[in-house]
């Protein structure tokens, strides 16, 4: 693998940091007349997104698969300004419904922010068969991605964010055996789940700059939210996200610090004319080096910003999802 074929991680010094949060990156910047999405925008780390950019004055739509449980929720919030409608990513057919509604009112799309996820979940199947880590994750989204493609467009400066995380490091694309019809593991799928979001951003944003539509992939940090409710408290124990005593780690954000890098990747104005990159700690990530001390915990691994494995799994996504706004 040549350096030519990753895409550049060179931190630009943000002036934010591991302990950001959400509303002190988006401090000053107006986001009045901007419409944004926000998959998952009801729940952990993304209702924290929503209400960042809510502030902010954009007009936030968040899509959920259970639109009453979220409508709820972000009343009771003092979040009622923000359009809930329905979405489930596992269903192509939602997908492209919700997708329909969203362009059929006309307006543009200056952000879109696939954050919804589902982490470490036993083996389940969805659609013709797709693992369902690997199919919410990333073909969801994907598909998601390329039917509101006319309504990103028509923004004239759009950006995609798309929740990657350092699970990334636990696989790269299995192109051998995408689905695991062999030899399942949790984390290896969602290891390959966000590395195919990663991916994606590359991706998206090679084919979309020229339209005026960036596209980042975010690590938020590790942070205790509702994406955790497949884990058994003794893994997360010994897995020292947890002690005995249920004392977080603390090296863990908490829920307003890990929205901060995705919703500075969204808004940073020092992000302009940038994209297709790694961001964690509110600024682009470095590349990991192999062996070092933190490469567990810290960078983005080679084999999630490789531009010939992401063109490669785009057309991939394409096929298995039936659409592609660039054919």
């Amino acid at each position: 693998m040549t350096d030519r074929a990753l895409t550049p991680q060179h931190p630009i010094n943000s002036g934010f940091g591991h302990r950001s949060t959400a509303a002190e990156v988006v401090a000053g910047i107006d986001l009045t007349g901007k419409n944004v999405i926000v998959t998952g925008g009801y729940s952990g780390l993304g209702f924290e997104v929503t209400k960042a950019l809510v502030g902010a004055g954009a007009s936030v739509t968040v899509p959920a698969r259970r639109p009453e449980h979220a409508r709820q929720v972000l009343d009771d919030a003092g979040l009622g300004t923000v359009e809930v409608d329905e979405l489930d990513l596992s269903d192509l057919a939602s997908v492209s419904a919700f997708a329909g509604r969203y362009l059929d009112s006309g307006r543009p799309l200056h952000i879109l922010i696939n954050n919804a996820a589902v982490m470490a979940a036993p083996l389940h199947r969805v659609g013709p068969g797709w693992e369902s880590q690997f199919a919410t994750n990333h073909l969801g989204h994907f598909a998601l991605t390329n039917r509101l493609w006319p309504a990103l467009v028509s923004a004239g400066d759009a950006r995609v964010i798309a929740l990657s995380s350092t699970g990334h490091k636990r696989s790269p694309i299995r192109f051998d055996d995408l689905q695991f019809e062999t030899g399942y593991d949790k984390w290896a799928a969602y290891g390959q789940a966000k590395t195919a979001d990663s991916l994606f951003a590359v991706e998206l944003d090679e084919l979309g700059r020229d339209r005026g539509v960036r596209a980042f992939a975010v690590h938020p940090g590790g942070i205790m939210t509702p994406l955790q409710r497949h884990l058994p408290r003794e893994e997360m124990i010994a897995a020292g996200w947890i002690d005995e005593d249920g004392t977080v780690n603390e090296r863990f954000k908490s829920a307003e610090e890990g929205a901060a890098t995705t919703v500075w990747a969204a808004t940073a104005p020092r992000l302009d004319g940038l994209g297709g990159v790694y961001c964690e700690d509110c600024d682009i990530a470095e590349q990991t080096v192999p062996g070092s001390a933190d490469a567990r915990l810290r960078g983005v691994d080679a084999h999630a910003i490789n531009r010939d494995d992401a063109a490669r799994l785009w057309a991939i996504s394409a096929e298995l999802t039936g659409v592609n706004a660039f054919a």
